[in-house]
């Protein structure tokens, strides 16, 4: 299948525009970045995506994004952000780690390479990838506050992807919608030209089905 990527400024991206900048998407990708540039686009894009039944793919902070938007427009917690944007929010969606919360100089607190992750049976995440232990790498610092796992659940946004070590949230996925899963770490460091990593295959798969 010939793909025709659609690059999206999400700077961009405003209420007012939106939609017709996205309405001629079959999927929809947000990925990774650091601190608040853009930000607000990309939850717009999540938000249509989610809301329309777009086959969607969050990466990194496109995760972190997901549980923000979900925590801002399903659970009604309209402040919910990230520390990294927001140190005084009242709802800490995403926060650092409580073991490098203190340090000042945060060039070494980056989770870094590769992690283990447990998939949850009869999920998405564990249909792409058709096992249960996986590893994965990652490349970043903050992490999804797990005080607000239990609510996301509750509203249908599941934690289908579990580091067993130290019990983060690795796989964010939506139920009651075609596709809508997204990573903490980076597919992108694991997938190669022949073996396409199972994330971004399940990913064009539902784009072309939603294309046809």
């Amino acid at each position: 299948k010939k793909i025709k990527i659609d690059w999206v400024s999400a700077e961009e991206l405003t209420e007012e525009n939106h939609v017709e900048r996205l309405k001629n998407a079959d999927g929809i990708l947000v990925p990774g970045g650091f601190g608040i540039r853009a930000v607000e686009g990309k939850i717009l894009a999540i938000n249509y995506a989610r809301t329309n039944n777009i086959p969607f793919l969050g990466i990194c902070l496109g995760m972190q994004l997901c549980a923000i938007e979900f925590a801002r427009n399903v659970l009604n917690l309209k402040d919910a952000s990230s520390t990294e944007f927001d140190e005084n929010t009242s709802n800490p969606v995403i926060t650092i780690l409580d073991d490098k919360a203190n340090i000042v100089n945060k060039g070494g607190t980056l989770r870094l390479g590769l992690y283990n992750c447990t998939l949850k049976d009869n999920t998405l995440a564990y249909s792409l990838y058709n096992k249960k232990h996986i590893q994965e790498r990652h490349r970043h610092r903050y992490e999804l506050n797990d005080k607000y796992i239990p609510e996301l659940e509750k509203h249908g946004l599941i934690a289908t992807g579990i580091n067993p070590e130290r019990k983060l949230v690795e796989i964010l996925e939506l139920t009651n919608h075609p596709f809508f899963i997204s990573c903490q770490f980076h597919p992108e460091f694991l997938s190669r030209p022949t073996r396409p990593h199972p994330l971004f295959l399940g990913f064009i798969k539902a784009a072309n089905k939603n294309a046809n």
